[in-house]
């Protein structure tokens, strides 16, 4: 109610007056430049001095829309998107090419129609400022005015005359309670001004996200472009990570085998020429290639099993069981899904499941944790909640970063709800199918 109350004379309200009264003209004379550019190089089209002229005019266009999302960034807290940009221009050589490029722009011709349909609410804008607000700030100091300036005279014929405002015939507002009934009147004329006029910005804001921003195509392809450039890294990632295992575990391990093989090897072969054979050396030997043979096992096994783990061969919820069951903390494990995903997404769902248990053990100290698989809608949705301080936060670099990447891939979400104090839930969608 206060700020409803207080709606009128607030600082939003304040940048909304200023974005409207910027707006009002600007809108009446793009539709005006719109017009008349289209109208000219429309009529000149048959020349070569028409179509660079709707190409300029349709660019100039857009720049205008660049603008208009600033000021509604700046001004009404609204942030918009930039379109995607011209990606034919910057591969187009020749000028006709060039020309070609700048034609089939189509976020200039959005930009161009936003001008067009715009043309009303320019209109509008003046009409609510002028006739709704400032009328009604008028209607409101009524009393002031009326007390200062009425003058009441009487003609030849002893009518008397006021400079008072008046309604009909004879009636006039030239008492105190008959100024506060317009001061009333006035205060609930500005708020009608103020909410007619919010009305027309979110109509106008409307309009700036449908033409001006990037359409939901454009969004797909840039969401589709960023999850490859992430799934490209991730597995160049992964690949160097696996090299590196490689070369500074089971390689390490397996060359230390061939090298307590060889000198056991030497010494078997000094027995055969004669040479006392010292058992107990060669016997220390093999027991200790035979240790670095089963840790060598073990680091490929643990390899392999980061890769794919081996427990997904039996499904979803035996892997899922098996990671709460290895978990720091309790963790309930509910699966219902009525046929099996694929593969690829399964392995998703376990490193989510992974990944989220394991920041959950060492960030939020929770005493118990929940996890639910379940298939809504023809998604399979994962669902990790605890009881730990919360604060988690999808942030640049971080765990949580790194599975919006992946899920992403596969066209998927990660919704994260953390308040300070807890508790935490993550819920992550994936496609059944890829």
């Amino acid at each position: 109610m206060k700020r409803f109350l207080l709606s009128p004379v607030s600082g939003h309200t304040a940048r909304q007056y200023l974005f409207a009264l910027i707006s009002a003209p600007l809108g009446i004379a793009g539709f005006v430049y719109v017009v008349v550019t289209l109208a000219v190089g429309g009529a000149l089209s048959f020349t070569f001095v028409g179509l660079p002229l709707i190409a300029t005019a349709i660019f100039l266009a857009k720049q205008y829309g660049g603008l208009q999302r600033a000021m509604a960034r700046k001004l009404l807290d609204v942030d918009i998107e930039a379109p995607l940009p011209n990606a034919r221009w910057k591969t187009a050589h020749g000028l006709l090419a060039k020309l070609g490029a700048a034609l089939g722009d189509l976020a200039a011709w959005r930009s161009q129609a936003y001008l067009l349909v715009r043309f009303p609410l320019g209109v509008a804008y003046l009409m609510t400022l002028g006739l709704g607000v400032v009328e009604g700030m008028v209607m409101v100091a009524y009393p002031i005015w009326w007390s200062v300036f009425d003058v009441q005279n009487k003609d030849s014929h002893g009518v008397v005359h006021h400079s008072a405002l008046q309604l009909g015939d004879g009636f006039y507002f030239d008492t105190w309670p008959r100024a506060l009934l317009v001061t009333v009147a006035g205060v609930v004329w500005v708020f009608a001004g103020v909410w007619l006029l919010k009305f027309w910005l979110w109509l106008d804001t409307l309009l700036m996200r449908v033409l001006l921003g990037p359409t939901s195509s454009e969004r797909r392809v840039e969401e589709l472009t960023v999850s490859r450039a992430h799934a490209v890294d991730d597995s160049a990632a992964r690949l160097r990570r696996i090299e590196r295992d490689l070369h500074d575990g089971a390689q390490a391990q397996l060359v230390a085998l061939a090298m307590q093989l060889g000198e056991a090897k030497e010494n078997l072969d000094a027995t055969g020429g004669g040479a006392e054979l010292d058992l107990v050396e060669t016997r220390a030997l093999i027991d200790t290639a035979h240790r670095n043979a089963k840790q060598a096992i073990n680091e490929l096994r643990d390899l392999a099993r980061g890769i794919h783990p081996a427990v997904l061969d039996n499904g979803l919820r035996d892997a899922l069981g098996t990671l709460a069951a290895r978990s720091a903390m309790p963790v309930t494990v509910n699966v219902a899904l009525a046929e099996r995903p694929d593969r690829a997404i399964e392995t998703i769902a376990y490193f989510c499941a992974a990944e989220l248990l394991t920041n959950a053990a060492k960030h939020g100290a929770p005493t118990r944790a929940a996890l639910a698989v379940v298939q809504e809608e023809g998604k399979l949705t994962l669902l990790v909640e605890d009881d730990g301080r919360g604060g988690a936060r999808v942030g640049y670099g971080g765990g949580l970063a790194g599975l919006l990447d992946r899920v992403r891939t596969v066209e998927g979400s990660l919704d994260v709800d953390s308040p300070q104090g807890g508790p935490t839930r993550v819920v992550v969608k994936l496609p059944m199918h890829v």
